[in-house]
């Protein structure tokens, strides 16, 4: 399976992908061990200062330690700025090697809604965004608070044991935090993937919406679902505020009794005054770790979950599967004992169906709406999976294929068009970057007749459409979309009512084009309605109900239904019915 990038991960794809990150991240703690140390500078300056220059009252000695001072706090921050962008180049690469997996899993899962594709895109970028921004800086940060509560400890036992002390009540709050906003989170972002997926299902049918006066009420149920939204990030935000206004509270507090006590222990004479200061600084840092991953801990919440989600659905995807290399198929096509249920449910859409479709032989699929004819077809090309049975291409099974090899010897025409954003020769092209494909475009527009109106647009081939060939009329997005399904003169073409918006001309130049891959010994299965291309089939597949009623040549399929003989059939190993009367 083609990548984005050059390097494959095995196994767990989220776990590896971490460790490929190990070197960016060593270089992020060695910066932040000397960053950390530098942290200590304050500290040091106010001791120097209170105990060496106004005892001494000597002006170079400040100036020296002012020199210092500086220096060193400006390499502080240009080591806060490099591991920032050290982190910034991690999550890039993170994104860079999981991303591949995470949109192969979202565009080839069978069923899951457009909504879903963009929720799972989603969750990889919570989990980016966790794993290098302030969530992860504090965590980098937090095994500090140990050093600087033992230098606390060197300055004088009991500033140590407060310090000590505020840190496991700051560390107590965090835990309880963690326990209370775990379930508000769980709802707000429940009530956010169901509100954005309402609003993209909306979005797609604005044109619908408008024409039938349906704005209004549309937007009353947005409304709702935002209603809701907003009422979950209420509950989380004030679970949250409690706690961390509390450890805000407490870090204020602890950080001004250190001074306290520092005074107290200074007028003993047990510290000297620069300690003073110097100990209120080092529990201020000690303490400011825990403050940050109390106000960070619903982002390190959101990424453990999109770990978790992510995780799971790599787990199912079979996406690292290698398949062996099969040869060109000569188009021999099986659908044998296939049954599709509803997504969802245990509805089924087609039952126990079976038909054979040899090399240069048409099908025509016909029954009536509902019957579950493009649910069949979906099944035979491989579009969908089916719950029991099998697809076979030239007798290997549909899942033995490499999907990237597959996708070239088939040509499918889905009842929607299904046109992606972009040129319409990226379209016809299937959005392949191979070189000097150009020619292949311009004979799959010239085999379905297309040929004359793409070049009649703005643009020709090169002219942007939308999503769902927005800025075509229908029949040219049909047209458009037929001259994908012969891109390369696929060896099976399965197609959903071809001509259901096509011209004279456009349907005369469809069965042409039929007739050409029945000539070089393509294999078709054609949804049709029209009459014009029953008479272009080899043989008729009549399904009702989600079961095949009757399969055979076409005209005795025809004269059957004709004299109202059509009963459910029984398929031969051969493809050929034996009809009950």
């Amino acid at each position: 399976m083609a990548r984005a990038s050059n390097e494959q991960l095995d196994g767990n794809v989220l776990h590896n992908a971490l460790a490929a990150c190990r070197r960016h991240l060593t270089f992020v703690i060695m910066f932040s061990f000397a960053l950390n140390i530098l942290y200590l500078t304050p500290s040091l300056f106010m001791l120097q200062v209170y105990d060496r220059v106004l005892a001494s009252g000597d002006v170079l000695t400040l100036v020296f330690l002012l020199v210092v001072l500086v220096l060193a706090l400006g390499t502080l921050a240009f080591l806060d700025g490099t591991r920032i962008r050290l982190l910034a180049a991690m999550a890039k690469r993170f994104d860079r090697l999981v991303a591949p997996y995470v949109l192969n899993a979202a565009l080839s899962k069978e069923g899951r809604a457009a909504a879903g594709q963009v929720q799972l895109v989603r969750e990889l970028d919570t989990l980016r965004s966790a794993v290098s921004g302030p969530p992860a800086l504090a965590a980098i940060d937090a095994p500090w608070t140990p050093v600087y509560i033992g230098v606390c400890f060197m300055i004088h036992p009991w500033l140590g044991a407060l310090t000590l002390g505020g840190g496991a009540l700051l560390l107590l709050i965090a835990f309880i935090n963690q326990r209370a906003s775990s379930r508000a989170l769980r709802a707000n972002l429940q009530a956010s993937g169901a509100m954005y997926s309402l609003q993209q299902a909306d979005s797609a049918q604005l044109e619908t919406a408008r024409a039938m006066g349906m704005r209004k009420a549309l937007v009353m149920r947005q409304l709702r679902a935002r209603e809701t939204m907003s009422d979950a990030m209420r509950k989380q935000a004030r679970s949250g505020a409690v706690y961390t206004s509390s450890t805000k509270f407490f870090r204020l507090l602890l950080q001004s009794s250190a001074l306290g006590l520092g005074v107290l222990l200074a007028l003993e004479q047990q510290i000297s005054a620069g300690a003073i200061v110097a100990a209120s600084i080092l529990a201020a840092r000690a303490f400011q770790p825990i403050e940050l991953i109390v106000g960070a801990w619903s982002q390190f919440e959101q990424g453990r979950q999109a770990y978790d989600v992510l995780k799971a659905v790599l787990k199912t995807e079979d996406n690292a599967r290698d398949h062996t290399g099969l040869p060109t198929p000569q188009g021999s096509l099986s659908v044998e004992s296939v049954g599709v249920r509803a997504p969802g449910s245990d509805r089924a859409l087609v039952y126990n169906a079976s038909f054979r479709v040899s090399p240069g032989e048409i099908i025509g699929v016909v029954g009536p709406s509902g019957a579950g004819k493009s649910t069949l077809l979906r099944t035979a090309v491989g579009a969908i999976t089916p719950d029991q049975g099998v697809v076979r291409l030239d007798g290997a099974k549909l899942s033995d294929w490499d999907p990237e090899q597959l996708g070239r010897y088939v040509g499918y025409l889905p009842q929607d068009i299904g046109l992606l954003q972009g040129t319409v020769a990226d379209n016809i092209g299937r959005f392949s970057r191979e070189a000097h494909n150009d020619a292949d475009i311009v004979a799959a527009a010239q085999a379905v007749g297309a040929h004359e109106m793409i070049l009649s647009l703005a643009k020709g081939y090169d002219t942007e459409i939308g999503a769902g060939g927005r800025g075509l009329s229908i029949g040219q997005a049909q047209r458009v979309a037929l001259a994908r399904a012969f891109y390369r003169d696929p060896m099976f073409l399965g197609l959903d009512e071809p001509n259901a918006h096509l011209d004279g001309d456009g349907e005369r130049a469809l069965i042409a084009a039929l007739h050409a891959a029945r000539a070089r010994g393509a294999a078709s299965v054609v949804v049709a309605h029209s009459s014009a291309i029953v008479a272009v089939v080899d043989k008729l597949l009549v399904v009702r109900d989600g079961r095949i009623e009757a399969f055979g040549p076409r005209d005795q399929v025809a004269a059957r239904l004709a004299g109202g003989q059509a009963r459910p059939a029984v398929v031969a190993s051969g493809g050929e019915t034996v009809g009950r009367s």
